[in-house]
């Protein structure tokens, strides 16, 4: 592969990952308009299942026959899949309900360790020395950037207990994602996993909505949040994997977590001290050492 597809591809990736990076914080200036997490998840599912609902049909009418169509069993699974995806904004966003944005972006990036820890689960077998040292790296990061050394900070506990079960299901939507019905388009992936995740905002909106619906919520912070939510990110990235290949795909994905504490910092002027900022790069170090093959470059 060219040098030209390899920078093309990391632009894209960058780009799908700078998007995540920025959806927190406009979740926690929605909260702070007073807007609920069920009309904050409604509003982006909805309106991101629209776009990729014209999406499809652009690609559908640009390449007719091409289209590979997705059969019974692929909606189902990958709508089955879309529940973890579902659950992941909903955790998350319950999250930051309680906690500072630059902390529950950490916790979400908890995926680097129960990935392996899954991993082995599933192929029963050991992790290897690279990804053991690479968890443990996490875990100083994590201690470091949560900041809760400091015994004058007092962070929620239902805050660390909605971004530790944001972090699981993200693992579960990254592991089934990659492994389900990977012949057919990104965008038709994209939207029955969409549909399956509805299914649960939409169940966790009739729940727990005791007010009634506020529906300047679609036009205020909906449009954004599933832009950068549902819509161009995983455009992005599906276009950018092929080009940087895993690896490289995944360091570059790493950005997430750096912009998203930068956005707080800038937008919500939420405090990150220095020894924050430390475990936030050995939290991205720990990603660069889990997906760099050493044993390529000592043969280099």
């Amino acid at each position: 592969m060219s040098q030209k597809n390899i920078l093309k591809g990391v632009f894209l990736v960058g780009l799908g990952a700078t998007s995540y990076g920025m959806l927190a914080t406009f979740v926690k200036m929605a909260y702070a308009e007073g807007f609920t997490t069920a009309e904050v998840t409604t509003s982006q599912f909805i309106l991101g299942i629209l776009g990729i609902l014209l999406i499809n049909a652009f690609q559908k009418a640009k390449h007719k026959e091409n289209v590979v169509k997705a059969t019974t069993k692929n909606i189902f699974n990958l709508m089955l899949a879309g529940t973890s995806l579902g659950m992941t904004s909903l955790f998350y966003y319950l999250a930051v309900k309680y906690i500072p944005v630059s902390i529950g972006i950490v916790l979400l990036m908890q995926t680097v360790w129960m990935g392996v820890l899954l991993e082995m689960i599933l192929e029963k077998k050991l992790p290897s020395i690279q990804k053991i040292i690479a968890v443990f790296i996490v875990l100083i990061g994590t201690v470091l950037a949560t900041n809760i050394l400091n015994n004058n900070v007092a962070l929620d506990w239902r805050g660390i207990g909605w971004g530790i079960l944001a972090a699981a299901s993200f693992t579960t939507t990254m592991f089934t994602a990659n492994r389900i019905a990977v012949k057919i388009s990104s965008a038709q992936r994209s939207l029955y996993m969409l549909l399956g995740g509805s299914v649960i905002v939409f169940s966790f909106a009739l729940a727990t909505q005791n007010a009634p619906f506020d529906f300047s919520i679609f036009w205020k912070w909906g449009i954004v949040l599933s832009l950068f939510g549902t819509i161009i990110p995983p455009i992005l990235m599906n276009a950018g994997f092929p080009l940087t290949g895993i690896g490289l795909g995944s360091i570059v994905s790493a950005l997430e977590l750096p912009v998203s504490v930068m956005m707080a910092f800038v937008l919500l002027n939420e405090k990150v001290i220095f020894l924050q900022w430390i475990g936030i790069v050995l939290i991205v170090l720990a990603i660069i050492i889990m997906n760099v093959n050493f044993r390529k470059i000592i043969d280099l």
